[in-house]
């Protein structure tokens, strides 16, 4: 079955052109011109993947990003003209999975809702047991945090990052090689953003953040997830 992909652009020539191009590669398409339309759509249509323009006339792209990760799990690329590291990590913590800034290539942009797509599919797939931390519990199938069975709000990637470490406890990871497997590509130039995940993911599991007993800095290396004895 043809996957789904909601294109949300209010520039009619990008949009047409993104939904040819991504038609061409065997995606079924929905397209929207603003940010109601947008949301309109996305509920109408339940789609695979959200590509997403940040700069939208009547609600932001930012906005959009917002309510439809209340309401859905589903990934969210960004598509921004802005250069900027705040636009980006604004998204990345409303819960956008990834981005791309313009002008970009076709071939780079298949390759990355290729490698969401994936992921959506290997969690579905793959489910794991429940996992306890202390007063925490980690349930991989259900994609959720709870403490004493409520839920621990949490974006999705730093979910994704917490399953990862899960599932190599004790194994040292460098940033680079934690981006190729929870981002899905090499994010050259971007490790920061690993750091910017392991501070909220800290914030959420760790009795005291700043004395982290789960999640470990290795100086000059990267991370490591322990278990305590």
């Amino acid at each position: 079955m043809a996957r789904t992909i909601l294109v949300v652009d209010d520039e009619p020539t990008q949009r047409e052109m993104l939904a040819e191009a991504l038609e061409a590669e065997g995606f079924t398409i929905v397209t929207a011109e603003d940010g109601r339309a947008a949301l309109i759509k996305f509920r109408e249509a339940r789609p695979d993947l959200v590509l997403l323009d940040l700069m939208l006339p009547e609600l932001s792209g930012i906005e959009v990003c917002r309510i439809i990760r209340a309401e859905s799990g589903v990934p969210i690329l960004m598509l921004t003209a802005k250069d900027s590291e705040l636009d980006k990590v604004v998204g990345l913590e409303l819960g956008a999975d990834d981005y791309v800034t313009k002008p970009f290539s076709l071939r780079e942009l298949s390759a990355r809702i290729r490698a969401l797509l994936r992921r959506t599919e290997q969690l579905a797939e793959a489910p794991a047991p429940l996992v306890e931390l202390g007063a925490l519990t980690v349930d991989l199938p259900g994609h959720r945090l709870l403490r004493d069975g409520e839920r621990v709000p949490l974006k999705p990637k730093v979910f994704e990052l917490l399953a990862y470490l899960l599932r190599h406890p004790g194994q040292v990871l460098t940033r680079e090689q934690l981006l190729e497997h929870v981002w899905g590509y090499d994010y050259a130039g971007e490790t920061r953003t690993v750091d910017v995940h392991v501070h909220w993911l800290r914030a959420a599991i760790e009795p005291t953040p700043a004395e982290p007993i789960y999640l470990h800095t290795v100086r000059g290396v990267g991370y490591v997830f322990r278990q305590p004895a």
